[in-house]
């Protein structure tokens, strides 16, 4: 059980068994102290308060970029020094071949705001009322239909892949 007062708290507690049969001991008292009131930020000055955090935030970013590291953590690391990971290596070779990177960045910026604008106009559709759930339901249709049309039964199937093969081939181009 626990008693409050205005300046302790006191807990008092008695020990007994499971299954009731010890006697009952007097109960034990604790006085806690009270926590001392919050410390009063001053109001009148908090641009001593950011002046103090930006001059810890300078040491820091000073003391990072002024440390170096020791011989040891130089050799462990991952990577040697000037050494790219290998997807770095593959992009900055197919960037290197590309012909006209004028054209090829115009159709990249062209890619990401296409992109942006679709996720804009789906979000919009998604929010009208009987809309999404019309469209579940045709996205589900035309599933089972797709599956009962090429992927069921092994000849429409096998017919199926062997399109997508010749698609494949065609886009990739034989070598």
């Amino acid at each position: 059980m626990a008693s409050t007062s205005s300046s302790t708290l006191s807990i008092s507690s008695s020990s007994t068994l499971v299954d009731g049969k010890a006697p009952r001991q007097s109960p034990q008292c604790v006085n806690l102290p009270t926590l001392p009131p919050p410390p009063v930020q001053s109001q009148t000055r908090p641009w001593k308060t950011t002046a103090f955090c930006r001059k810890i935030a300078r040491n820091v970013m000073s003391m990072a970029t002024t440390r170096e590291a020791p011989p040891a953590e130089i050799a462990t690391t991952d990577l040697g020094v000037g050494e790219l990971p290998e997807f770095v290596k593959t992009i900055q070779e197919a960037w290197e071949k590309v012909e006209d990177k004028y054209a090829a960045s115009s159709l990249a910026v062209v890619g990401v705001v296409a992109l942006w604008g679709s996720a804009g106009a789906i979000s919009a559709i998604d929010r009208l009322p009987l809309i999404p759930g019309i469209l579940e339901i045709v996205g589900i249709g035309y599933t089972g239909w797709f599956a009962y049309k090429n992927l069921i039964f092994k000849p429409d199937r096998e017919a199926f892949l062997r399109k997508v093969k010749e698609t494949y081939s065609e886009i990739i181009g034989s070598s």
